[in-house]
């Protein structure tokens, strides 16, 4: 019996550093997302916008569906 508390408790402690490491690893990658997305600002000279407004664009483009905002801004 004392063998089947040591196996949970050694699975349990490697979830938690496999936890650990995920949340690291999803830090990591938010972070390299954004630059990306920075890099896509830049590129379509969209760094002229205030923050607000990019972020009530994105809002409601999200809200809408991409390719329903996408259409709706093309047809003006």
């Amino acid at each position: 019996m004392a063998r089947s508390k040591t196996s949970a408790r050694d699975a349990l402690l490697k979830l938690r550093a496999e936890r650990d490491e995920l949340v690291s690893r999803e830090a990591r990658l938010r972070e390299e997302a954004a630059a990306d997305l920075g890099k896509v600002l830049l590129d379509c000279g969209a760094e002229v916008l205030e923050p607000a407004q990019l972020k009530q664009l994105l809002r409601v483009s999200m809200t809408l569906g991409i390719d329903t905002a996408i259409k709706r801004l093309s047809a003006t």
